[in-house]
Formats: C-alpha cells, sequence, structure tokens
C-alpha cells in the first residue's frame, strides 16, 4: 500500500495591511497569514485558531460575531493588529516552513511614526516575537517600546490549555489597554 504524501508549494506569502486607528495603544503582531486567513483575507481565519476568542472575549464581542464587528471593536479598544513580515515564501500555513532569507518586514518605522502612542508591542508567538526582535527593533532606534512574546494562538501549538493562554492574553492587554471602550477613548 502506498503512501500518499502531500507536496506543498513554496510560495511567495503577502500579508495585509495593519488594522489600527491612529490613537492605538499596543499592536499585536503575527508572523504572516496563515492559508486560511490569506484565502479569507482575514486575519486569525482559521477556525480553530484561538486569537479571536481570546481577544474578541477581552474586548467584549462575541468571537463568532462578523470580521467587521471584531475589527471593530479591537480598534475601538486601543489594539492594532498586523504582521512582522510583509513578504516571504512559505510553503503551507506553518512558521517553521517561513524561508528566511526571503522574508521582508513590513515598515514599522512608518507606521509607529502614524501612532505614536503605541507603547507596546504583543508578539503573537515565538516566531513573530523572533523576527519582530531581529528584523525590526534594530530600525527602531530611537522608539522605546515594551515588547512581549505571548503562548501562539495556532492551532499548531496547543502546549498550553485554552485557559491558560487566555488568561496571559487578557493580563498582557490589560497592561496597556483598558477593558471598557469609554475608558479606551
Amino acid at each position: 500500500m502506498a503512501c500518499a504524501r502531500r507536496v506543498l508549494r513554496v510560495a511567495v506569502r503577502t500579508s495585509f495591511r495593519p488594522i489600527a486607528r491612529r490613537d492605538a495603544r499596543v499592536l499585536i503582531v503575527g508572523s504572516m497569514p496563515g492559508e486560511r486567513s490569506l484565502a479569507a483575507g482575514q486575519y486569525y481565519a482559521h477556525p480553530a485558531n484561538a486569537f479571536w476568542p481570546i481577544v474578541a472575549a477581552y474586548c467584549g464581542v462575541a468571537p463568532d460575531a462578523s470580521y467587521v464587528q471584531r475589527a471593530r471593536a479591537v480598534r475601538a479598544h486601543g489594539i492594532a493588529l498586523w504582521d512582522v513580515l510583509h513578504s516571504c515564501e512559505r510553503a503551507g500555513s506553518l512558521d517553521a516552513a517561513i524561508v528566511r532569507r526571503s522574508s521582508q518586514p513590513n515598515d514599522f518605522v512608518t507606521f509607529l511614526r502614524q501612532h505614536p502612542r503605541i507603547t507596546a508591542v504583543l508578539c503573537n508567538g515565538a516566531t513573530a516575537h523572533d523576527l519582530f526582535v531581529r528584523r525590526v527593533v534594530p530600525q527602531l532606534a530611537d522608539r522605546t517600546l515594551r515588547i512581549e512574546r505571548l503562548p501562539s494562538t495556532s492551532p499548531a501549538h496547543a502546549s498550553l490549555r485554552p485557559d491558560a493562554k487566555r488568561r496571559r492574553w487578557h493580563a498582557a492587554l490589560a497592561e496597556v489597554v483598558p477593558r471598557d471602550v469609554s475608558a479606551a477613548r
């Protein structure tokens, strides 16, 4: 009996524009959207990704609310979303498959100049943190930011129980943005 082998094609992936208001106070960065997210044109579109259940709950919106409603709630709470990489070569969705030499970071110098109230960057997992520290921080010599690595919300990283991930994310968010929308304005 022959084993079927799935061959993944290495292709150039390009990330989305950021979700952000000018008065954002914290930036959450991932590495690069996965295949489901790219196909849907939405951040964290994989149904098993814990990002929206965690962050939407923090913002007081249902995780199954429309993408527009979730994005609106995130912005209203002073949270910005973006990915470290603008583009890269990658087969499939896993961060481990990113061809590092092909990776091009987004323009954080301009982004942070346009969003001067951002004081913290929360990295969604180890790869986002590593890429941000290695590829972006050296360009930000004049900007002081709190940079924190949080547990990945990806379904590929299930080393922490969902409630433990949620507690860590909510604690990090609470340090930089209030839960109450009226206090965020």
